[in-house]
Parts: C-alpha cells; sequence; structure tokens
C-alpha cells in the first residue's frame, strides 16, 4: 500500500537558528525540537537531562487528598484491601506495583484481576462479592472502573469502598467511590492528563510517601514497571510519561525487578533496552497470560522476588505467548478470508467481522493485523456469555472513540481511547451497529486520513550524518507518541553496488550522495522496490537513524521507511 509522506512544518526558523548556535546542534536537529515545542536552551536542558524533581506534585490529581486518608485509615485499622486491576499489561503492571508498594505496610492485602471470559473488561459483580464474601472493605482499582457508576453503587449497598485510579475517559457521570483519580476529570486540574494507569498506581504511592514523609525510594523502585506501562499502553512519551519513562528504562537496564529480569532472559536480550524493545519483547509476553489463561500469571511474574520462582513463571507464560501467536495468526487468515469473500466488507471504509469461536484474548492483535492490511477503523468480534464483545482500532488521525460514541444506542458497553477500544453488543444489533458504524465513520474520516501518512520531521543530507549527529539524536529518546523517532528525507540519492532482498520481502542496499560516505540502509517490507532501484538513477528515501551492530563492530545504518523513485 502506498504510503504519502508529509513533512512537518518547519517552526520558526529564527528560534531554530538560536537553539542551535545556542546547543552547538545541527539545525535540523534544533528545528526538530522547536517542532516539539523546545524553544529555549532552559527547556532543552529538562528535555535532554530529565530528573525526577519534575514530577508533578501528585495532590494537585483531584481526591488524592481522599484516597490518601481512606488508605491510611485501613492500614491504622488493619482493613482488609482489595488491588484490582485489568487483565492487560498497563493493568497488570498497575496490579503489581500498588500491590507490592502498600503490602510494605500491611499483610492485609490480596489481588484481583477478572477473568477475561467469564467477567469481561473493568470492574465486575463477581469481583465485588468475592470482596464482600472475603471481608474486603476497601477496593483500589486500577486502570478501570471510571465508567462503572452502578457497580460502585452496588458495591457501596455492601459496605465495600471504592478507590478508583483510572486514565480512561469518564462519562457524564462519575462513580460514587470514596476516590476518583483520573486526570480526565473535567474538574481535575492536575497539570498532566496522559499518565498510564500504573502511572496514576505510581502517582498514588508518590502521595502515600509525601503524606508520611517516608524515603522517595519506597515508591521510585517501581519506575521500571511504571515504564513498561508506558510503553505498553501506547501512551504519549511527554511531560511525566517521559521522565518516567526515562529512569524506568535506566532501571529496567541497570537493576530490573527480579520478574522482568526473568523476562528479559526468556526473551533472548538482556541488557540496552528501548522502548521498542519493551513493546515488542516483553508487552507481548505479559499480555499473553490474560489472552491465553490468567492475568495473575503475570502479576505473579511481576512480584517474583526469587530468581527460581520468576524464571519458571516467566517460562509458563512465554509458552503462553507462543500459543497466543499460533491463535492471532490462523484467526488472522479467517478473518482476511471473510473479508475478501464479501463484495460488502472489501469495499467499506470500516471493517466489522465476527465469528463465534474466535478466541477473545487476541481478537485485538487481530483487529490491529486488519487495520495495517485494509487501513481503515477495524472492530473484531467473537461471542461471549451470550453477546458479541471485541476490540476496536483505528488509523492515525481518527478518533474511534467519537465514532463508537455516536453508536452507543446499539452498544451493552464499551470504552477506551481515540486510537484502541472495547465493546459488547448483543446479536440482534450486529448488523445495525455494522451499519450505522460504516455510516458514522464514512460521514466523518477524510480520504486522505485512509492512505497510510509518514510523518517526516527534516529534509537533510546525508554529509550531515555522523557520530554527533546521532549521539545528539539517542539524546531525544525515550521515543514513542508525540516524541516518535525523527524520520529524515534525503533526495537525490544513488545505489552503490547491488539492492539484495532479505528474508522474503526485506530491501538491503546501500546509498550515497555526492561527496557523502556510503551508508547501507535496510528497509522491512520493502522489496517490491527492488527492481526500480537502477544503478545511476536516483530516488529519494525517507527514514530514521540507528545503530546496527554485527559482531561488536558498529556503524550507523538507515532504517528506510519509503522510498520514491525520481
Amino acid at each position: 500500500m502506498e504510503k504519502r509522506w508529509a513533512l512537518v512544518e518547519k517552526g520558526d526558523d529564527m528560534k531554530s537558528e538560536v537553539l542551535a548556535n545556542e546547543l552547538n546542534i545541527d539545525k535540523c536537529l534544533a528545528q526538530i525540537l522547536v517542532q516539539r515545542g523546545i524553544t529555549s536552551f532552559e527547556e532543552a536542558r529538562y528535555f535532554f537531562r530529565p530528573t525526577l524533581t519534575q514530577l508533578h506534585d501528585p495532590f494537585l490529581m483531584k481526591d488524592m487528598e481522599k484516597a490518601i486518608v481512606r488508605i491510611t485509615s485501613a492500614l491504622q485499622n488493619q482493613e482488609r484491601i482489595m488491588v484490582y486491576g485489568d487483565y492487560d499489561v498497563d493493568g497488570t503492571t498497575s496490579v503489581a506495583l500498588t500491590y507490592s508498594f502498600f503490602s510494605q505496610f500491611t499483610s492485609e492485602i490480596a489481588y484481583y484481576i477478572p477473568d477475561r471470559h467469564k467477567e469481561g473488561y473493568g470492574i465486575s459483580t463477581t469481583g465485588i462479592d468475592f470482596a464482600k464474601a472475603n471481608g474486603f472493605t476497601l477496593i483500589i482499582a486500577l486502570d478501570c472502573g471510571i465508567r462503572s457508576v452502578d457497580k460502585i453503587a452496588y458495591a457501596n449497598s455492601l459496605d465495600v469502598d471504592f478507590i478508583i485510579c483510572d486514565h480512561h475517559l469518564p462519562g457524564e457521570e462519575l462513580p460514587n467511590a470514596i476516590a476518583v483519580l483520573d486526570p480526565k476529570r473535567k474538574d481535575c486540574e492536575y497539570p498532566f492528563k496522559e499518565l498510564s494507569g500504573c502511572g496514576i498506581g505510581f502517582k498514588l504511592a508518590q502521595a502515600y510517601c509525601q503524606a508520611n514523609d517516608l524515603p522517595e525510594k519506597m515508591y521510585k523502585q517501581y519506575l521500571d514497571l511504571c515504564m513498561v506501562s508506558i510503553a505498553a499502553d501506547i501512551v504519549p512519551i511527554v511531560d511525566e510519561n517521559r521522565i518516567m519513562a526515562h529512569f524506568g528504562l535506566i532501571k529496567l537496564n541497570e537493576n530490573p525487578c527480579c520478574g522482568l529480569k526473568a523476562l528479559m532472559q526468556i526473551s533472548g536480550k538482556t541488557e540496552t533496552y528501548s522502548i521498542m524493545d519493551v513493546v515488542f519483547l516483553l508487552a507481548p509476553r505479559i499480555n499473553a497470560a490474560g489472552r491465553m489463561g490468567d492475568a495473575k500469571d503475570a502479576v505473579k511474574v511481576l512480584l517474583s522476588d526469587e530468581v527460581i520462582l520468576a524464571d519458571e513463571q516467566s517460562l509458563f507464560i512465554n509458552s503462553q505467548n507462543t500459543d497466543r501467536k499460533s491463535f492471532d495468526q490462523n484467526i488472522t487468515l479467517e478473518a482476511l478470508a471473510i473479508i475478501e469473500q464479501s463484495e460488502v466488507l472489501i469495499n467499506r471504509k470500516t471493517t466489522v467481522v465476527y465469528q463465534q469461536d474466535w478466541n477473545k484474548g487476541v481478537i485485538g492483535i487481530v483487529a490491529s493485523r486488519l487495520t495495517e492490511k485494509y487501513y481503515r477503523p477495524t472492530i473484531v468480534l467473537t461471542e461471549s456469555n451470550g453477546n458479541y464483545t471485541g476490540s476496536a482500532r483505528s488509523v492515525a488521525g481518527y478518533d474511534l472513540y467519537e465514532a463508537l460514541l455516536s453508536c452507543s444506542d446499539l452498544l451493552e458497553q464499551f470504552g477506551g481511547h481515540k486510537y484502541a477500544a472495547g465493546l459488547t453488543i448483543k446479536p440482534e444489533n450486529l448488523i445495525p451497529f455494522s451499519d450505522k458504524f460504516e455510516s458514522v465513520v464514512s460521514s466523518t474520516i477524510t480520504d486522505d486520513l485512509l492512505t497510510p501518512e509518514i510523518i517526516v520531521d527534516c529534509e537533510i543530507d546525508l554529509v550531515q550524518i555522523d557520530a554527533k549527529f546521532y549521539r545528539i539524536l539517542l539524546q531525544m529518546a525515550p521515543f514513542g507518541p508525540q516524541n516518535m523517532a525523527p524520520v529524515f528525507i534525503t533526495k537525490g540519492v544513488t545505489l552503490v553496488g547491488q539492492t539484495q532482498i532479505v528474508g522474503t520481502k526485506h530491501l538491503k542496499l546501500s546509498v550515497k550522495q555526492q561527496n557523502s560516505a556510503i551508508f547501507e540502509t535496510i528497509g522491512f517490507n520493502l522489496g517490491e522496490f527492488e527492481n526500480l532501484i537502477k544503478p545511476n538513477k536516483s530516488f529519494s528515501i525517507c527514514y530514521t537513524i540507528e545503530e546496527n551492530v554485527w559482531r561488536d563492530k558498529k556503524r550507523l545504518q538507515l532504517n528506510i521507511k519509503g522510498i520514491k523513485v525520481d
């Protein structure tokens, strides 16, 4: 599928010039900083040298004081506390962090994660009943609960108190909990709105330490867990998220908790992790427990403080991840067949597919794969407890959540973000919903959003790329949403030697410009360009810059994202 190249507006040339001189860096790099809102030496200093003192006061968050008062009372009175969380990476890291932190002050604490297949997403009646039956009087819910108005009312009727720590968008009515911690509340003046669910748990621990004059290390020890949640939940890596991700990566690479260390070893990479390594190596394994079995197994790994137990548990969820790969590959093939065989589905601007026996745990992955294939808002559904439940994924720039909100009269429940959501519908509403979803999306999405786009930060010549350029570039990490790895365009490059296909569809070649060094490149899934690139004929490339290590030798390599033959 052809992709559009969209060059980011340069921004203020004068500010870029001044910043380049003040920092003694290439003007292109200064331009990228300005594009990302960093326009002064002081802002650049904070960006390149983040400190934990830059974290916001947790008591700026609405209801934080209420939460700390209630937790303090529970601890003093030796009440039983349940830590309740979602079954994905953000949920399980949230539970591990919060449970581990408050376990330092009480033994009357346990954790609970709903069964994905029997209870579904969020606060469940089953979970509340379990708490009541087992003497829990306080539930701290993480990464869920902001829309559980009826469930919290039910808990209140049983004298079970709730503290909600969520980061999803609230509905018109907030649950009647003891405290509702969510920066996205309209009445919350917390300065950063994009924390992960685990990030809210981290702020809760920070607040408890501040309120009780406890050492900072008691909550800072969990920065690696917090970073994993930030990476996996695809939240913007700016402001507090960037600070926590920065220091979380340092901890992961230097002194990870026992459970994460075991997962790193089983993944085959034990050092120099980046955010992308966390996304592709650690997150799928943590997620696999909840997708294929019981998410509590992931929490057990993350809480392990003995190497043998951590290794055993990581082996188990690694096998679940292997099973997950098989499931999602087979379901993806089935879904593709359904779409390709339907003239109606193939010509729509949305994809809604259903199969009764698809594994509920992997349909989110399948939705992502279908979105990549057809590049349009996609929903994949399966049968669960008499209803159809599933996952939705969007394309860049399109607000999926708002589209679902417009179809809410046909939904039993839904929740999520701009680009990803979960939903449940009654079987008889499948066709009406599919038609209405198509109608809503068709009337609100523009044609350009249905074509994949490569956001390009700056046009440069190859001669600008050297060791210093790359060293400064690395200091812009950790990369992620709203702080992506910079993408560059270089025009008028020529082929050196021959093109080569690596694997079945990856393109490898060497390029240069006049007066530049020769750069090796790799273009994943770009094998189609092999026969279009000719010796002595110039072409343009857009790419990121990375370091390739082979037999202990390091060299800069261009990771090509797109090619245009002149």
